[in-house]
């Protein structure tokens, strides 16, 4: 095989939505932080919305990012949370896997916390081969070719032989 056409996870997002600044979002940081061992960063609205009391800039969110080893460990444990079992759906066209698990106490060894209260949260993992850089590099950026990108099968065969997912149609 070529070592080219390898496929490897690039990243793991985890991502709290609350939607307001303050006591929640504070919770919603600790959440993160005990799951994943790292300090969270806090997600600003991008716009304004009068009906909701949104504004430009005001916190709504936090999410961590995870990539190696760590990156491996947590989307195990979210992936036994959901029974290593997802519907196809969660796989994107260009090679992403997003999915939701409704509450963090599923994850082994975490209880419920009355002082924090429930939470669920988004994971999303981003699938890349070696080469991708080229899209990201600041000097002679270039577009990934079309016979290098990844397809949904790719990522859906991937996770299956790595992670022991199984793939509901």
């Amino acid at each position: 095989m070529n070592a080219m056409r390898e496929l490897r996870i690039a990243k793991v997002v985890l991502n709290i939505g609350v939607g307001e600044a303050g006591d929640r979002l504070s919770k919603a940081e600790t959440v993160l932080g005990k799951l994943t061992g790292c300090q969270p960063v806090r997600t600003l609205s991008r716009t304004q919305n009068r009906d909701l009391g949104l504004r430009k800039g005001m916190p709504i969110g936090c999410k961590v990012t995870l990539r190696g080893e760590n990156a491996h460990r947590v989307l195990k444990n979210a992936l036994w949370v959901r029974e290593n079992r997802l519907p196809a759906y969660c796989f994107s066209a260009a090679g992403g896997l997003n999915f939701g698990i409704p509450d963090y106490t599923g994850f082994a060894d975490e209880k419920y916390d009355p002082d924090i209260g429930i939470f669920g949260l988004d994971v999303a993992v981003a699938f890349e081969r070696p080469g991708f850089r080229i899209s990201r590099r600041k000097v002679a950026r270039r577009k990934v070719g079309p016979r290098h990108r990844l397809t949904r099968e790719e990522c859906q065969e991937f996770m299956q032989q790595n992670f022991k997912l199984e793939v509901v149609t």
